[in-house]
């Protein structure tokens, strides 16, 4: 890796009081377009200087477009990766920030693929995204290479592709940030507690089998669902299977249920018989989100998985925290080393902190793992 190993630690911001921590927008309202881009950062220190270099820009981008039509809605959140913040930050990094952990269960894989940043860009209008996404591609395009980039539109009432209401029990208020936001007042002792108005984000893009699931009748889909599939009610326990996907994706602990925050967008190309769902969520912790996708592909027991995934396959699948603007905005450029401030690597990695990763990048299910999104 490239980061500093003399001293880590110069190359993340310094700790800053909680209470001036400004939160990247994650709690913006939806909106009716959205592009997801996901991008690797290219090997040689030229590229690492160019995107440590473009955080603290990227507000003034968003501002220069945002600018152009200022009723938009324009908003732009930024996530690394976990090789990437070790890349280009080095110590501190987040708690909980990992590879995304791949879940194999017979024919259902949730897959981990390429990423080391997300931009996430919402507006009311397409135009306006489209143009947030060229200037950023045109600040650091030849420091990294897209590996996805998803066009998503906001489908008639909210709906997905497969035809019911998508997000109906997100959170709201009060509640929304406490469900997706390191809370800026988090006592210093709490894990995260460098990284307060923060997010962990997963995002998973999901392609549909329409004609298999549109030959299903309307009952036998809200079963699948858990919900009715006009009015959007939850279905009642006493007729809503165990494996519906509004059962397995409830999250209790402690008696209280753990919400995620999603802002899931359709998107397709018909001519070429594509539908699908970008899936992202954002969360206080990412075990959140992965506990719904271990129902989802293992089961809860085992073997009572989500059913909707005989009709949908995830086709990547990347973990990101989202670090405060307050962060991003206090990136420094890249620290001047001379030869008389180099150590031996063995010298500093014996002084650096460890990472919590365990050893596979497994989830740490045992057997579970290799046998056995969004709402």
């Amino acid at each position: 890796m490239e980061f500093d190993l003399v001293n880590p630690s110069v190359n993340a911001p310094q700790a800053t009081a909680s209470a001036r921590a400004v939160p990247q927008p994650v709690l913006a309202p939806l909106t009716r377009s959205a592009i997801f881009l996901v991008v690797t950062i290219n090997p040689g220190p030229d590229s690492r200087s160019a995107i440590r270099g473009f955080c603290a820009d990227l507000a003034g981008v968003i501002r220069a477009v945002e600018f152009r039509d200022m009723q938009a809605g324009l908003t732009c959140v930024m996530g690394i990766g976990s090789d990437a913040w070790d890349r280009l930050f080095g110590v501190p990094r987040p708690a909980h920030l990992h590879p995304f952990r791949e879940i194999r269960s017979g024919t259902r894989v949730a897959l981990a693929t390429p990423g080391d940043l997300l931009f996430h860009i919402r507006a009311k209008n397409m135009d306006m995204c489209f143009e947030l996404a060229t200037q950023i591609m045109a600040k650091i395009g030849d420091a990294v290479t897209a590996v996805d980039e998803v066009h998503g539109f906001r489908y008639f009432d909210a709906r997905d592709l497969v035809g019911f209401v998508d997000g109906t029990e997100n959170p709201r208020g009060e509640a929304a940030s406490e469900a997706a936001m390191i809370p800026t007042d988090v006592d210093g002792d709490d894990e995260d507690a460098a990284f307060a108005g923060g997010s962990y984000v997963i995002v998973q893009k999901y392609l549909h089998d329409l004609a298999g699931w549109n030959a299903l009748t309307t009952e036998q889909q809200e079963r699948i669902i858990g919900r009715k599939k006009l009015s959007d009610i939850e279905l009642d326990d006493s007729v809503k299977p165990t494996s519906a996907h509004s059962a397995l994706t409830t999250i209790v602990e402690d008696g209280k249920e753990v919400k995620i925050l999603r802002d899931n967008m359709p998107f397709g190309r018909p001519g070429s018989n594509e539908f699908g769902t970008y899936f992202i969520g954002y969360s206080r912790s990412p075990r959140t989100t992965e506990q719904m996708l271990e129902n989802m592909f293992i089961g809860r027991p085992p073997g009572n998985y989500d059913r909707l995934l005989d009709f949908s396959r995830a086709v990547t699948g990347n973990l990101f925290f989202v670090p405060s603007a307050t962060f991003l905005e206090d990136v420094a450029d890249d620290p001047d080393t001379t030869p008389a401030d180099v150590t031996t690597p063995e010298a500093a990695a014996s002084s650096a902190p460890e990472t919590s990763k365990t050893a596979d990048g497994s989830l740490g299910i045992g057997s579970l793992k290799g046998d056995i999104p969004h709402e």
